[in-house]
């Protein structure tokens, strides 16, 4: 019987697809083509599904707990989410879930995936190849068939062959992202692959590892473990205990020193999609070289890259272009210099800028979030509420008022008890206390949430008409 468990790393921020992928919605979250496509992450759970594998666990920042849940509803797809409560690099990460997977099945074997790659091939059968090799204690990284001397990419050289075992080998060496002369020189060699961050091991035998070789983070993690807390999400590690811990990746703090380290080639289509340029390369190109998302007018562009979001974009003559378009920022650059669009994000950062932290809309399992304009006297904010899905209010920050829209609402733990918010109406929140709303229609409603500490309290369930003449007073 097969127990590998896919382990999909869900963290990191991927600066470099901005203004899509931000700190707060990273672009694992984001669909791989544009409009209506799967995630990245989604790609990535429903590649890794059937009848060889099990359902996956899921390791992501603790504040994004709320969209893998959303996303793997969307896909009906099952899961284990662990949160991290600081970032930690890849190993704690897998330690984590080394660590859980271990105790629900004393043989469990992980199958460490990024979120945030496309793959294009049978690597499922590669991959379960290698099933016996790991059953037998040996940690496994997949390495890639380089095409050209990438500088942004890890190497791992051939060792040579492993016996006993068709298509593993010995690692030679790792090689960390190497200068230009040092890639050409592996190319060339023909003995070296891409590390493409895909690995598989028992988990019992990444846990022993890492007790070897890094026992202060293997103490921490496990502590995090042991005092893990829980939310509607998943679990979150115990913030203080998992802080401890090394800010290391797997591949140092494990494969380089460990005896049992073996390499598998893959013969796949692979790409970690860093920039923009490779989007490009991984899209459907028209007639013309464009790949196009959205609403878009293109006349004499070619071999470019642009998408919208809500509206319409209309590129003209221009060549090699990048033009990115959502609803609160516009990315217009060189395909050749998208690699340094993380440098507009850092200039963001440096200024405080709320585009490079989030977008106005976010998605959750209940529904959605709009952020219609925010000022100093007023935050306005759109939700759309799936039938039957609630969601929580905090009224800490200050007194809230939520207007009916469509559907029909109840909303739970105010001063009045239970109060029916229908369209039309508006319901008052006073400061200090959570409010459950919930739609118990059966179609999709919407409410409008003003808030603000220095908003007048209005009385409870006045209609629009009602609530605008009073504003006008």
């Amino acid at each position: 019987m097969s127990h590998i468990v896919p382990l999909v790393l869900c963290g990191g921020t991927g600066s470099r697809l901005w203004p899509v992928s931000r700190t707060d919605s990273p672009k694992q979250f984001h669909a791989v083509s544009g409009g209506n496509s799967l995630s990245f992450l989604q790609s990535t759970v429903q590649r890794h599904s059937g009848e060889r594998m099990r359902d996956p666990i899921l390791v992501t920042n603790a504040k994004h707990a709320h969209y893998v849940r959303a996303q793997l509803d969307e896909i009906q797809m099952r899961g284990e989410i662990i949160g991290e409560p600081v970032a930690r690099n890849t190993g704690p990460a897998v330690l984590a879930a080394a660590l859980k997977a271990l105790k629900a099945d004393r043989d469990a074997v992980l199958l460490v995936l990024p979120a945030d790659h496309v793959i294009e091939g049978d690597v499922n059968g590669q991959v379960s190849a290698m099933y016996e090799a790991a059953l037998d204690g040996r940690i496994i990284t997949y390495g890639i068939q380089p095409h050209y001397p990438e500088t942004g990419y890890g190497y791992i050289t051939d060792g040579g062959p492993i016996d006993g075992y068709n298509g593993l080998h010995h690692v030679g060496e790792f090689v960390e992202k190497p200068p230009l002369e040092r890639a050409q020189a592996l190319l060339d060699a023909g003995n070296a692959y891409w590390a493409s961050g895909i690995s598989m091991f028992r988990a019992d035998t990444i846990i022993e590892e890492y007790r070897r070789f890094d026992p202060t983070s293997f103490a921490a993690v496990f502590h995090a473990v042991g005092k893990e807390t829980r939310d509607s999400y998943g679990t979150i590690l115990d913030p203080e205990a998992f802080a401890r811990a090394e800010s290391q990746p797997t591949e140092i703090a494990v494969f380089e020193k460990t005896d049992s380290i073996a390499l598998a080639p893959l013969s796949i289509s692979w790409n970690d999609v860093g920039s923009w340029e490779a989007m490009h390369s991984v899209g459907t190109p028209d007639e013309a070289g464009n790949v196009i998302s959205g609403d878009v007018i293109s006349i004499e562009t070619r071999n470019s890259l642009v998408r919208s979001q809500d509206r319409l974009v209309a590129v003209v003559g221009l060549d090699d272009v990048v033009v990115v378009d959502t609803n609160d920022a516009l990315l217009v650059a060189s395909r050749s210099k998208s690699q340094q669009v993380k440098k507009a994000v850092q200039a963001l950062h440096l200024e405080d800028r709320q585009e490079a932290h989030s977008h106005v809309t976010h998605n959750f399992h209940w529904g959605a979030s709009h952020r219609a304009f925010a000022t100093d006297a007023c935050d306005v904010t759109h939700l759309t509420v799936n039938p039957g899905s609630e969601l929580s209010v905090d009224g800490s920050i200050g007194p809230m008022h939520l207007i009916g829209v469509r559907g029909e609402f109840s909303v739970t733990g105010g001063p009045e008890g239970d109060v029916e918010l229908l369209p039309g109406l508006r319901i008052s929140l006073p400061e200090g206390q959570s409010y459950t709303v919930r739609n118990g229609g059966d179609a999709k409603g919407e409410i409008v949430l003003v808030s603000n500490t220095h908003l007048v309290e209005l009385p409870v369930a006045k209609t629009s008409d009602e609530l605008r003449d009073e504003l006008r007073a």
